[in-house]
């Protein structure tokens, strides 16, 4: 028939490579995962990322942030052991957990935490205990800036400017925060 794609070759998604299912309802296997351009960003985000890995991780997986750490320290899914950066960060996180995501909820207007997109939820979690605990009142526009940059490469289109602007309201109240 004319106008009908051919059979034999699999449809794909804007040029990804990645396939489409050929009728509704069809499972869909991908072939490969386009991994995200993060060549494009600073050795110091690339440490970031790698922290955000363990903090997603641990929310999929339910479990202790420090316990994940402590595997990926041991055992490292990447090429290349976690940097010390990477460690140092998800340590900032830890203790203050409960309170970071108390602060992001409260602060984060009509999106309450578990509706937030994995990723985005990891990326506010270390950029709030950077913001919030970890930086002097000169690096934290930069800091922000940073995470909001990782949302761009790691997360949905939406999310830098949610990022950018739920990081900046906890930077400004806190004084009162901490």
């Amino acid at each position: 028939m004319t106008g009908t794609p051919d059979a034999d070759v699999p449809a794909t998604r804007r040029g990804t490579g990645l396939p489409l299912p050929r009728r509704e309802g069809a499972e869909v296997e991908f072939e490969r995962t386009v991994p995200a351009a993060t060549d494009r960003l600073h050795r110091r985000s690339r440490d970031r990322i790698r922290a955000l890995d363990v903090l997603f991780e641990a929310d999929a997986r339910e479990l202790d942030v420090l316990d994940v750490l402590a595997e990926r320290v041991r055992r490292t899914a990447a090429q290349s052991p976690l940097p010390q950066t990477s460690r140092e960060l998800v340590e900032l996180y830890a203790p203050q957990a409960q309170d970071i995501d108390e602060d992001i909820a409260t602060h984060s207007r009509d999106w309450p935490l578990h509706r937030m997109p994995a990723v985005d939820r990891a990326i506010l979690r270390l950029g709030s205990a950077e913001v919030l605990y970890g930086a002097d009142e000169t690096g934290r526009g930069a800091i922000i800036g940073e995470y909001t940059k990782i949302a761009e490469v790691l997360s949905t289109d939406d999310s830098p400017r949610f990022v950018n602007g739920l990081l900046q309201r906890l930077a400004d109240v806190r004084g009162l925060l901490t």
